[in-house]
């Protein structure tokens, strides 16, 4: 599992690469929680599709759970979520 929280940008990167690469050998289906992330630039949906191409190569998938409607919007901007191995689930957090 992937958790995402606060705001994720190119400053961001060197933080977040080590459990990027750790998802790229957990196997199955990687989940990517983004319930608490406020603020995403295209590098997060960019290194996300890294991760997603190089898990299809292994037979497995990347569920996308929680977005925010600012960050489901720059998920469809930018295609992630057509990806052949990439869900977005849209369903809103628990209250």
């Amino acid at each position: 599992m992937i958790c995402c929280s606060g705001d994720e940008d190119r400053s961001t990167q060197s933080r977040r690469r080590p459990a990027l690469s750790r998802a790229l050998y957990a196997g199955g289906t990687v989940l990517v929680d983004l319930h608490e992330l406020v603020f995403a630039d295209p590098s997060l949906m960019v290194e996300l599709a890294m991760v997603a191409r190089r898990v299809r190569q292994t037979g497995g998938s990347l569920l996308i759970r929680g977005a925010q409607p600012q960050i489901q919007r720059l998920i469809e901007v930018v295609g992630l979520h057509r990806l052949p191995n990439v869900t977005l689930d849209v369903t809103p957090a628990p209250a």
